[in-house]
């Protein structure tokens, strides 16, 4: 048997809003638009895809699952992100080469360092 990671589902208080704001963070590109369903992806026929869907009530607690992103420049990708709307988050992490940022609806994920030497 074989499994395609098809999709990560995003519950989301405002779809559409929260799933642009993804959009242009990660430059991806819009492949399904509607208000119960808004996907993203890096390219029309590429997979896995981020599928934004509707949910009556917003973020409580620390995601349990969270995106890490590895950019060429941290610095210069953590200011970027936070011009476009996303926060600074503290999750316990302590002193880190990461930085941990929230998106608008205040799901945390990671701009990672430069990756180390093996």
């Amino acid at each position: 048997m074989t499994l395609e990671w098809e999709q990560t589902v995003v519950d989301a208080t405002d779809p559409v809003a929260l799933g642009r704001w993804w959009a242009a963070a990660l430059g991806w590109v819009v492949v399904h638009d509607a208000p119960d369903e808004y996907e993203i992806r890096q390219r029309q026929d590429r997979l896995p895809g981020l599928v934004f869907v509707p949910v009556p009530e917003g973020k409580t607690a620390k995601n349990r699952l969270h995106l890490d992103f590895r950019p060429d420049d941290q610095h210069a990708e953590v200011a970027r992100l936070l011009s476009l709307g996303a926060r600074r988050a503290d999750v316990g992490q302590g002193e880190q080469p990461w930085v941990v940022l929230a998106d608008p609806e205040g799901n945390e994920f990671c701009v990672l360092g430069e990756r180390q030497p093996a």
